[in-house]
This record gives structure tokens, C-alpha cells and sequence, in this order.
């Protein structure tokens, strides 16, 4: 196996427009693979390995049992949408929306998602959509077996990440939390197997539980929690009942039932607040608390303290202002191949 592979330098923007083509084979229409592309491109820009892999390794292949998308309940508050097999990054697309209407009418909202076949990717982007309309926006997923609990080898649970975006004041649109409870995304061991490249050690065991540092082996084995003990597990464990057994989807033999999760709450903080000059208030204030965590005094050898998210932001804006974009070159040749150019 080779340790690395040389990347190549490609234009944001053509690399827009071939993943757009390439998309459109798998039978989306130009405007269902633009919003999808743009959700994917959004984490590759930031070094995010929720982006494009997905659309040469199978990620975004439509089920042969695909039909509608339904709501099974729904109150003032609160929805459950049965997914009907449809992508899972469409259905959660609707599912934020409609959570974003609700909390805007009574203040809260909460919308679970079932029936999906396929990961919905950056969970950060959808959060980021509820903060850019000033509500708080808290999402998780839940998957099938890809992680083993503390002390075991076998795979219960999914990759199941969180993310939570807060509104701030200033130029800043929010603070947001994006984080798997695994020590290593799904499509990261894909992305990690198309580039020919190993994983790093400690988070992945093969089919026997020993420590692996192959891809492969990894994917017929299990990933490990993000800190390798109980602590991830049980935040683990957590989203696994939020956005799994809440939601209605597959708990057990989640592969073979193609029923994926997702969870999405969206709180208004003039809830709390009362009205816009307490929702103004409100943003100063978490202004202030991110303004003292990078204010902090440093360790040594320490040049600057980074909020979540802030390190992949910088990333992704100096990508887009450059049009320039460091990709796999197995990747971007397989893009090419399937958008047949």
C-alpha cells in the first residue's frame, strides 16, 4: 500500500462543474445536483472528508426501493418524516427547512428524519443554515454499524456526529461544532482506500480486533470513538437514540435495512431573549465568550487559538479566493471519467 499520493491543483469552479455532471449520471436533475454539490464541495473546501468522495464511491446512489418522502407526524413543533429510501442528504435538506419554519413561528422546533439509505455528509452545513436565520441549530446523524462501543471490536454503532451552530454577532454568520463521536469518518477510510493511503493508528481495528492502520481492513472491521474510551461511546450511544430510535429508523441490522437517522433541532433565542434587541443581545454576548477563548493566554509555541470550525472556514476562503483546490488525483480522475470529460 502506498503511504501517500501526490494531489493535483484544480479550479474551484470547474471542479464545481464536473462534480454537477457527474451527479447528473446518477439521474438528479441540474438543480437537485447543485444543491448537493454544493453541500459536498462546502466540506471539501475546508478539508472536510464528507465531500465529493461520496460521488464516486456509491454515496450518492438512488435505492432501487426510492419513492416519496412523507411526513408520518407532525405538530406545531415537531415533525417525523419518513425519508421513503430518498438520499438522505435531500430528505435532511427538507427536514431543516421545515424545522426552520416551525422555530420560526412558535419559537422551537424539533425534525426527525427515517428511511434514508445514505449518509447526509457535512452535518455543519445544515446547522449553518438555521444559524444564518439567528436560531440555534443542533443536528446529528445516526448510521449503520461502523464503530465498536468502549472495549469491544464489534460495530454497533454508526459514525453518528453532531453539529451545533450558534448565532454571533459581527461578520461572522456563527460558531459551529462539527464533530463524528468515531475517531475517523466513514468516507475518510473510503477516501483513504481510493487514494491508496494508510489511516493513522489506534482508530480503526480489523474483523479480529487488532489495530489496523489499512482502510480496508478497517471497513470489515470496526472504527474506533474519537477518544478510545467511555466518554465517546456514550456520546455515541446518545446520538444513537436520539437520531435513531427517536427518529423511527433501523436500530439493529442497520446495513441489510437501508433505514438511516438524523435529528434536527432548531431553538429561537427570543425565546429566552424576548425580541430582536434581546436577540442582539444575546449574539454579543456568545460574541464575547468565543472573543475570550481566543484571548486566552497560550502555551508556549502556541500562535493562535482556533474556535471550532474556524480552522476549515479559513481553508475554504482561501480555496475560493484563489479558484484553486488540492484534490486526490485518483479522485479527480474518476470525477472526470464519470462526468465524461
Amino acid at each position: 500500500m502506498r503511504d501517500s499520493q501526490n494531489p493535483v491543483t484544480v479550479s474551484v469552479k470547474e471542479l464545481t462543474k464536473i462534480c454537477i455532471q457527474a451527479v447528473g449520471t446518477l439521474g438528479y436533475t441540474n438543480e437537485e445536483a447543485g444543491s448537493l454539490v454544493d453541500c459536498m464541495l462546502a466540506a471539501q473546501l475546508r478539508g472536510n472528508n464528507q465531500g465529493i468522495i461520496k460521488i464516486t464511491t456509491g454515496g450518492l446512489n438512488k435505492h432501487p426501493e426510492e419513492s416519496e418522502v412523507k411526513i408520518v407526524h407532525e405538530s406545531p413543533v415537531s415533525a417525523r418524516i419518513d425519508g421513503g429510501k430518498c438520499l438522505g442528504m435531500a430528505v435532511l435538506v427538507q427536514a431543516v427547512g421545515m424545522a426552520l419554519e416551525k422555530a420560526k413561528a412558535t419559537g422551537i422546533a424539533l425534525v426527525t428524519t427515517s428511511n434514508t439509505p445514505n449518509s447526509t455528509g457535512y452535518l455543519g452545513w445544515y446547522s449553518k443554515q438555521l444559524a444564518k436565520e439567528n436560531l440555534i441549530g443542533i443536528v446529528l446523524a445516526q448510521s449503520p454499524e461502523f464503530v465498536a462501543p468502549y472495549n469491544a471490536y464489534q460495530p454497533i454503532f454508526g459514525t453518528n456526529p453532531i453539529a451545533i451552530s450558534v448565532p454571533v454577532s459581527g461578520e461572522t454568520e456563527s460558531v459551529t461544532l462539527d464533530m463524528a463521536t468515531s475517531a475517523y469518518a466513514l468516507f475518510g477510510l473510503l477516501e483513504a482506500k481510493t487514494a491508496g493511503t494508510s489511516i493513522p493508528e489506534k482508530v480503526a481495528y480489523d474483523s479480529e480486533g487488532n489495530s489496523t492502520t489499512d482502510p480496508g481492513a478497517a471497513l470489515a472491521g470496526a472504527i474506533r470513538g474519537f477518544d478510545r474510551s467511555h466518554k465517546s461511546s456514550g456520546l455515541a450511544l446518545m446520538v444513537e437514540i436520539l437520531a435513531g430510535a427517536l427518529s423511527g429508523c433501523a436500530i439493529e441490522d442497520k446495513k441489510s435495512s437501508a433505514s438511516w437517522g438524523n435529528f434536527v433541532l432548531a431553538i429561537d433565542p427570543k425565546i429566552i431573549w424576548g425580541d430582536d434587541a434581546g436577540l442582539d443581545a444575546f449574539r454579543e454576548r456568545v460574541t464575547t465568550v468565543c472573543r475570550r477563548v481566543k484571548s486566552a493566554e497560550k502555551l508556549p509555541g502556541v500562535d493562535e487559538i482556533y474556535l471550532p470550525g474556524e480552522r476549515g472556514d479559513l481553508v475554504a476562503a482561501n480555496c475560493i479566493a484563489t479558484d484553486s483546490i488540492d484534490i486526490q488525483s485518483n479522485l479527480y480522475e474518476d470525477l472526470k471519467k464519470m462526468a465524461g470529460v
